[in-house]
């Protein structure tokens, strides 16, 4: 009898330890979609459109970035006197890079269609995250520079798995790492985000971005412009 009171008691801890996970994971999601504007704002970004600079090994490059969620992202490229673009939507993608010796629009492979299906929901993939089919696991904290940050293992539908830093103090996503596909070489691939603010209409960005290409700082962010679906398209 005592032997089976002590196991009541592990599967009692057990069950709740799970239940006081799985409410820090919502916690913590809460608590930065609040900082984003809350879940109301957030549900009514529905396009989005970015200038800014990326320097990239000593040499500036001009961009604009437009996306209407969950349906495409287009990025324009202005570098050393030609212009490109990248597109990709959820289920085709094409580059066309000048300046890279590309004479017209290549179509995407399917592991790249699929890398940049993660940024097409403008609204984030934490709000709503259980709806959306994406399961969270809190692996602990770890500093991000000199901040103290949450660390969040986010599995989403597809499978494509991303592990999301969030400042414990500022409830911002400062760091996120993804597995791409690079020459052929699967890479863990970081991105640093910073300088968040506020857009004209109150919407929250990160003003300053790291990636694994160099740093975009953008001068200006616009929402829910108008967008024509046709832009999604290779030229």
């Amino acid at each position: 009898m005592k032997q089976f009171k002590l196991g009541l008691l592990a599967l009692t801890a057990l069950v709740s330890v799970h239940t006081t996970k799985a409410q820090t994971v919502d916690e913590i999601v809460n608590r930065n979609i609040a900082a984003m504007g809350g879940k109301e704002k957030l549900e009514t970004l529905k396009t989005v459109r970015m200038e800014g600079l990326l320097n990239t090994q000593g040499t500036d490059v001009n961009l604009v970035i437009t996306r209407a969620t969950l349906i495409g992202q287009r990025i324009d490229i202005s570098v050393m006197g030609m212009d490109g673009y990248q597109i990709n939507t959820p289920t085709a993608g094409w580059n066309y890079m000048p300046f890279m010796g590309q004479t017209s629009p290549e179509a995407m492979k399917d592991d790249q269609i699929k890398a940049g299906t993660a940024v097409l929901d403008l609204q984030g993939n934490l709000l709503n995250y259980k709806d959306k089919g994406t399961t969270l696991e809190l692996l602990g904290k770890e500093k991000v520079d000199t901040a103290d940050c949450y660390k969040l293992k986010a599995t989403l539908k597809g499978g494509k798995v991303i592990t999301y830093f969030i400042d414990t103090q500022l409830n911002y996503v400062v760091k996120t790492v993804n597995t791409q596909n690079l020459n052929g070489e699967e890479k863990e691939v970081a991105s640093i985000f910073s300088n968040y603010k506020p857009t004209a209409d109150g919407y929250i960005f990160p003003w300053t971005n790291i990636t694994i290409q160099g740093q975009i700082d953008f001068s200006k962010i616009e929402a829910n412009v108008p967008v024509d679906a046709k832009i999604f398209t290779s030229n």
